[in-house]
């Protein structure tokens, strides 16, 4: 059985045991989160929410919380001298998916 979540803007294709990396939850290590927002339910036959599948809760594990690898942003304009360097690093949450109820 499979579920496409929202969270975060986001939507995300899970299933039971699956490790998912979502944008910073609040919450501690070991915390138990419940997604609301289901879009699809599948397997042996699919629900489809318009938009969103009635009754359906996505449980999952919070895992780490950390930040994501440095992204650089590098800025230069040829013949004028210019140029800007910049990094970022994303906060993200894993999960484990742990229960999918339809």
């Amino acid at each position: 059985m499979y579920a496409i979540i929202k969270t975060g803007g986001k939507q995300y294709r899970v299933s039971e045991g699956d490790i998912v990396r979502v944008e910073k939850l609040a919450g501690d290590v070991g915390a138990t989160v419940k997604f609301d927002q289901i879009l699809m339910v599948g397997g042996e036959s699919a629900q489809v929410g318009r938009p969103l599948v009635e009754g359906a809760i996505v449980e999952a594990k919070i895992e780490r919380q950390a930040r994501a690898r440095k992204v650089l942003i590098f800025k230069k304009k040829k013949r004028t001298g210019y140029h800007k360097k910049q990094g970022h690093r994303q906060y993200f949450t894993e999960l484990k998916i742990t229960g999918i109820q339809a």
